[in-house]
């Protein structure tokens, strides 16, 4: 038996989106493959083999580890392709005090916000801080979660930047270099920051990171500060993703299409001439209704975006100030209820879109042979309990990299 051989056995479903294309758009994206009394053998950490059970018989297996799937329903492991993870403190003052009405903006200009996180996150030691991600991860496995992106832009300073990274990149995620997160309190204006970020924090950044983000909206960078930052982390190599129309349409869904951004993320402010402008491209829009729920905000037009065959993703945008939460079958279910989206889209957004967006479309995202050997396993008795079992205890193991990661 070599490392990653494994044999789900007797799963009540197994389900995955269909095809092998990435990302899926319009009709497609409601497209999934479902086999019922099923087995998924994993070898070697990829996926060797999925069927019925009755033709289970028919492969020569040797000795392997076995996995008891009754009872389970599994899917492709969940992908997250939008999480801030690397932060100190938390914002629980600032929720109660929305609760009473305050604005997401207002505590922002007040000196909260971002900024407020910015210094709990500087006052902790590296490990404290590798620590406090590896403990997120954790959190993030345990909802079903495979596969994730982790922001930093919690420093913005060279060596705690830098730090966020390497702690995002140890806890197994994908590292993007948000720089341009707000401006630091140590300077005043955005121009001065962007110019020290790219020449002080960038060249080493570009070696830790997959991507580089910047949050292009009203208080924070403009179009024009948001295209120079881009352009130069595009210079080191980056892939480039952007925050954009979460308070106002301020010019970052057209600078990502002009960039070819692999992402525009949020959207909840995006109007008919930007989702025709979506459409028309290949960049993915990444949803986020988490963050629109915590904040009281409009949803993002999702429905409007898929009947005009845009690529959309779903994510969790896992933060302490606008979205405190880790599980993507909670977004799922805001998917289904709030975005109006079919548990197959709301499926396909998390899983093979959101790989694509990681750059992982063709080997993540899907329960089919040659495909990486990540699962979600829940306790259902039909798939769609991950959506339909609102913020319930559905996740029963992961399964990745063909080793069981969680659940036993």
């Amino acid at each position: 038996m070599t490392n990653g051989d494994l044999l789900v056995r007797d799963l009540a479903q197994v389900v995955s989106p269909s095809g092998t294309m990435a990302p899926l758009r319009g009709r497609a994206l409601r497209d999934v493959d479902v086999v019922e009394d099923a087995f998924v053998l994993c070898t070697g950490g990829t996926i060797a083999a999925v069927g019925r059970m009755r033709d289970l018989a028919e492969l020569q297996l040797g000795e392997i580890e076995e996995l008891d799937g009754r009872g389970l329903c599994a899917v492709p492991g969940l992908v997250d392709c939008h999480t801030h993870p690397a932060f100190g403190g938390d914002r629980v003052h600032e929720f109660a005090l929305r609760a009473r009405g305050a604005s997401y903006e207002e505590l922002h200009a007040a000196g909260g916000g971002i900024l407020s996180t910015v210094a709990a996150t500087r006052a902790l030691e590296a490990d404290e801080l590798r620590d406090r991600v590896a403990e997120n991860a954790r959190a993030m496995l345990a909802h079903g979660t495979a596969t994730w992106e982790g922001k930093s832009g919690y420093g913005l300073d060279r060596d705690t930047e830098l730090a966020s990274l390497a702690a995002i990149r140890a806890a197994g995620g994908t590292p993007t270099w948000l720089g341009a997160h707000a401006v630091p309190p140590e300077l005043e204006d955005a121009d001065e920051y962007v110019d020290w970020a790219i020449a002080e924090v960038l060249p080493r950044a570009a070696e830790l990171a997959d991507a580089a983000d910047v949050f292009l909206e009203r208080g924070a960078f403009d179009a024009r500060q948001a295209r120079r930052y881009l352009e130069a982390c595009r210079e080191h190599g980056l892939a480039l993703r952007l925050h954009g129309d979460q308070f106002t349409e301020s010019g970052a869904l057209p600078l990502a299409v002009e960039l070819g951004a692999r992402s525009v993320d949020h959207l909840e402010a995006t109007g008919e001439t930007g989702i025709a402008a979506l459409a028309a491209s290949d960049v993915v829009g990444v949803l986020l209704p988490a963050s629109a729920l915590f904040l009281d905000r409009p949803m993002p037009p999702a429905r409007a975006l898929v009947d005009a065959r845009a690529a959309i993703a779903l994510a969790t945008d896992f933060n302490p100030g606008s979205a405190f939460t880790t599980s993507l079958p909670l977004v799922a279910s805001l998917a289904c209820m709030q975005l109006r989206l079919a548990p197959e889209e709301a499926l396909g957004g998390m899983t093979v879109n959101a790989a694509h967006v990681l750059g992982l479309g063709r080997t993540h995202g899907r329960v089919a042979p040659g495909c990486v050997a990540n699962l979600t396993l829940l306790a259902a008795p039909d798939w769609r309990y991950f959506a339909y079992s609102l913020a319930g205890d559905v996740v029963a193991a992961v399964i990745r990299d063909g080793r069981r990661a969680f659940g036993s």
